[in-house]
């Protein structure tokens, strides 16, 4: 195996935040707003850019050894990799992101049970149908690509994401449960894990940005 290790780096809303940590660990990286190759100051490493929703099943498949995601997209993809630790930082606070089941204000909805027969709106879908399975609730989970708060109205509820609240609140909306709560996780795999010089390599990052 190369002895070079491949890292993730989330592309999108937790990109600066990430790139933040890297620097409070010792880390220079730089990327031009058109690249998916970013520089970074330690010859042992190769960066290269994902959306976070992708992460992880790059690294099951072996693409890159290691990356950071969001747990909610973890188990989204129902991945088989290795958490190698928990950082807990994110784009706005650092409390962990939780999604959550919400309607609006004016619906008549006060539990998961009330929203049978319904359609939910959400980017979590695997995750949100095993949610209402394990309720035994019969509701239709439909893909939402953005704009999710507006079809609230539109369909039975959405599961979205928030880390304040402020804008389902901004939207009338009221959070009626918490579907699952996520922090960002460094992940690695397996087989990178197994190999001695990248396990090594893979940890002292990991203690760097912890």
């Amino acid at each position: 195996m190369s002895t070079e290790v491949k890292i993730g780096l989330p592309k999108g809303s937790l990109q600066e935040a990430t790139f933040d940590l890297f620097r409070r660990a010792g880390f220079h990286v730089r990327v031009s707003s058109r690249s998916y190759f970013p520089t970074i100051n330690d010859p042992e490493l190769q960066a290269i850019m994902f959306r976070a929703q992708e992460m992880s099943r790059y690294v099951e498949d072996g693409v890159i050894d290691m990356g950071l995601t969001g747990k909610d997209w973890i188990c989204e993809n129902n991945s088989d990799v290795v958490e190698v630790c928990e950082l807990v930082y994110s784009k706005a606070t650092s409390k962990p992101a939780s999604w959550v089941l919400a309607v609006p204000n004016e619906s008549d909805v006060q539990k998961a049970e009330d929203l049978s027969g319904g359609i939910i709106a959400t980017e979590l879908v695997n995750v949100t149908e095993r949610y209402f399975a394990d309720k035994k609730v019969d509701v239709k989970v439909e893909f939402s690509w953005g704009a999710t708060e507006v079809k609230a109205r539109l369909l039975g509820g959405i599961v979205e994401i928030t880390e304040t609240g402020s804008s389902l609140r901004a939207n009338n909306l009221r959070i009626i449960d918490t579907v699952l709560t996520s922090t960002t996780r460094l992940i690695a795999n397996k087989d990178a894990w197994n190999d001695q010089h990248k396990r090594e390599k893979i940890e002292s990052i990991a203690l760097l940005l912890r």
